[in-house]
């Protein structure tokens, strides 16, 4: 503490002493050098401005230094402008070891910055920045505007700083840092803005699916905001220059302008929707969208009148404090209207109005250049978005109190939204299942094409991922059939050994990323092939060892597979046992729940949807088994699954992968598919395929064209498509609408949409199989072998 005060009396010192000369050299002693981390050169620093005249080194240091001017403050603003201008200071090492500093000398989005080191009146060093070259010719490489401030012993050097810009604000903080706190500085604006840049990305993400769900338009109009506010951000902060277009170019150049007209317009049309401007004022309504009209101006301006650009930018300030103005007249109005307040709701806006003021006041020069008015958009943003979480709180509470004072009521509204999370997930299934489809085949048609160790292990990964959120995404679903009853076992035979080495290779990869040693053990005589529903065995055991990895964060995870046949049936038995932290005895009762996990806290910590036990306990319920846990807290945790399924008796078992010919002697097949990447996945599958011709339509109607033209042995059909789906495609060719030939023609549904109503419309409407994906290429050609 003695040595902090000892520092500041001497800052105040220091500074008070050299604060009457305006051309005072800056010196570093033994005294100062270490002291000061960081240090404003604003009252050693001189500015003059060469308007437009594009001077060169040699020329301004012709310049008496009389002409040049002090600068007015710590943080230096010169408004918006196209001038050119040069700053310059003086520094001094009286020290007998080197210096080294960092200068920040503007905003990240200055065009031109460059800096020259003189010495004895010849330039020894020159340094350029600015996001009007490219990014890797940057001399110090990062997205502010930074130089590097190099001194030997006893070195004095004068520095000039050529800053220009397009006609934006620029700033001219001049500040000296040392590594150290350049390091310092930096990981905590990481820290502010990773967390500020979650939020808009979690905004976005929530209420664009509030929208998806509900077709809204206020929720994408506030989600499209949130986006491009973001994107505006992004921008002014210097990272959209750095990591997306780090070549500099047109887009570089007006990304602020276009990405704060955009996010004005999706404002003003969110605000508008949601407090209903055009029922409460007439005259508002006007506004609103003359001021659209302004936007497009504005836009067309900066893209089409290249010589109008530096108008941009006050223009662009003047409008949002015009936008402002207006959401605060609506809410004033509406509020006087309705006499209702909602405070959260008011207190978000609030938050946005005045961040936004306080940035828009400081790009006029009104208020001084730091931290928190530079970032106060981001700031009141962030606070906007939490409030309004808070008012999202407060509506389910008001619906709550609703349902138990209207129970008829609420008892429609609860099938109305039942139906509408069924709609939802079967659209989220099939949105996040095609992609996963593409995926996880692209990577097993890489490891297949390729020699090399290094990227078949990279594409293990790239599988294993993709299977876990698969298996994400399939407990989502699950979840929803469980509590409809829907849910369904399907009997098939499947290789036991095969599937066993599926989850080994699966777990392996994830207990490896943890340093957990995973044991697999397989009592001796395990059936090869049995039937029963091979997707669901596989998901209790990946449930359970996914949960025993989560909750161990050292020691082992064991895995123990026996087995016993009685009268035809196969008893098997899945043991898993870990050294985690086990569980409480009186949460033991309610770690089946849904959504349960030990506490809260390790919710957080340990992530996840908390639905891995209430699944497995479903599952083996319809399978008539059992479930045990066993646990010790701080010990580990021993479950025990049992369950019976038929065994398969053959004679000569043999690995399918051996056993398949892939060669359909001269079989046509139609594919109906809207999705290229798809489309893509099942070229890479049957391009393998002996003697087998594929064409592909991309949506019902146009399948069903090509049945009258060519002849096909089979379709496979997806179910959602623009024009005309799987399901009209079907019932047309099964009325014979594409040939009456055709009319009994095999036709297997492959789909991302794995919900039981799906599966059950399939059947009703004459389709022969149904598969899901990702699509597993044994199984698929095994199905078309069963139609043909």
């Amino acid at each position: 503490m003695k040595k902090k005060y000892t520092k500041l009396l001497f800052l105040a010192t220091f500074l008070l002493f050299n604060f009457s000369n305006c051309f005072a050299q800056f010196l570093v002693n033994k005294t100062n050098s270490e002291l000061l981390e960081e240090v404003s050169l604003h009252q050693y620093t001189s500015i003059i401005n060469a308007k437009q005249k594009h001077l060169s080194i040699d020329e301004v240091l012709k310049i008496s230094k009389e002409k040049f001017k002090l600068l007015e403050n710590e943080n230096s603003d010169l408004g918006f402008s196209k001038d050119n201008y040069w700053l310059y200071f003086s520094i001094k090492n009286e020290t007998n070891s080197d210096v080294k500093y960092y200068l920040e000398s503007s905003r990240p989005i200055i065009d031109y910055a460059n800096l020259y080191k003189v010495v004895n009146g010849k330039v020894v060093d020159y340094q350029k920045s600015g996001d009007n070259i490219p990014f890797d010719e940057r001399s110090f490489k990062h997205r502010k505007t930074l130089f590097t401030v190099y001194l030997m012993p006893n070195e004095s050097a004068y520095y000039y700083i050529n800053l220009k810009s397009d006609g934006e604000v620029i700033n001219a903080p001049v500040i000296l840092r040392t590594p150290m706190k350049l390091v310092e500085v930096t990981s905590f604006e990481q820290i502010v803005f990773g967390f500020f840049y979650g939020i808009l990305i979690i905004a976005s993400i929530l209420y664009f699916f509030f929208f998806y769900a509900m077709k809204e338009r206020v929720f994408l109009y506030y989600s499209l905001y949130v986006v491009f506010i973001g994107l505006l951000q992004f921008s002014l902060d210097g990272y959209f220059y750095q990591f997306i277009t780090p070549n500099s170019g047109w887009l570089s150049h007006k990304s602020v302008l276009l990405f704060a007209i955009i996010s004005g317009v999706f404002l003003g049309k969110y605000a508008q929707t949601f407090l209903e401007v055009k029922k409460i004022s007439a005259r508002l309504n006007f506004c609103y969208n003359l001021l659209y009209v302004l936007f497009a101006g504005l836009l067309f301006m900066i893209i089409f009148v290249s010589e109008w650009f530096e108008y941009g930018y006050p223009i662009m300030n003047a409008l949002g404090l015009f936008l402002l103005i207006l959401i605060i007249s609506s809410l004033v109005i509406l509020y006087k209207t309705t006499g209702k307040i909602y405070h959260f709701f008011t207190l978000g806006i609030l938050s946005l109005v005045t961040g936004f003021v306080i940035f828009i006041l400081k790009n006029f020069s009104l208020l001084p250049y730091n931290f928190i008015t530079e970032n106060s958009s981001k700031l009141g943003t962030g606070l906007e978005v939490v409030f309004l979480s808070l008012s999202m709180a407060n509506l389910i509470k008001k619906l709550k109190e609703d349902k138990e004072k209207h129970q008829t009521v609420a008892l429609q509204k609860s099938e109305e939204m039942n139906e509408m999370k069924s709609y939802f997930l079967s659209n989220i299934s099939h949105e996040l299942r095609t992609p996963l489809n593409t995926i996880m085949n692209f990577v097993e048609s890489i490891q297949g094409e390729t020699d090399s160790k290094s990227i078949q292990e990279k594409c293990e990964f790239i599988r294993s991922s993709s299977s876990s959120l698969l298996s994400s995404v399939n407990d989502i679903l699950d979840f929803s059939k469980i509590e409809k009853e829907e849910i369904k076992l399907e009997e098939a035979e499947f290789n036991l050994h095969q599937l066993l080495e599926e989850v080994r290779s699966d777990i392996t990869l994830r207990a490896k990323s943890k340093n957990l040693d995973f044991q697999l053990f397989l009592q001796n005589g395990l059936p090869n092939t049995l039937k029963g529903d091979c997707s669901r065995i596989r998901q209790i055991m990946m449930n359970l060892l996914s949960n025993a990895l989560k909750f161990t964060n050292e020691g082992f995870v064991k895995f123990r597979v026996e087995s016993s046949v009685e009268q035809g049936k196969v008893n098997l038995t899945f043991i898993v046992s870990d050294t985690g932290e086990g569980i409480a005895k009186e949460k033991i009762d309610s770690i089946y729940d849904s959504f349960s996990q030990q506490s809260i806290d390790n919710k957080r910590k340990y992530g996840g949807l908390g639905l891995g036990l209430y699944i497995v306990k479903a599952l083996v319920q319809l399978h008539k088994g059992s479930i045990d846990i066993q646990s010790i807290e701080n010990q580990g945790t021993v479950c025990t699954v049992k369950l019976t399924v038929d065994e398969v008796v053959k004679k000569e078992e043999v690995l399918l992968a051996d056993a398949i010919e892939y060669d359909l002697r001269g079989k046509r097949i139609l594919v109906v598919e809207d999705n290229a990447m798809n489309q893509m996945v099942l070229k890479m599958i049957t391009k393998k395929w002996l003697n087998t011709e594929v064409d592909y339509a991309f949506n019902g109607e146009e399948g069903i064209q090509m049945m009258h033209k060519s002849k096909y042995d089979i379709v496979l059909m997806d179910l959602q498509m623009p024009i005309m789906d799987g399901y009209e495609a079907t019932i047309e060719i099964r009325k014979g609408n594409s040939g009456m030939n055709d009319k009994n023609i095999p036709i297997i549904a492959v789909t991302a949409d794995v919900m039981e109503t799906t599966k059950d419309r399939v059947k009703e409407i004459g389709m022969n199989f149904y598969l899901s994906k990702p699509i597993n290429k044994e199984i698929l050609f095994e199905t078309i072998q069963k139609c043909i």
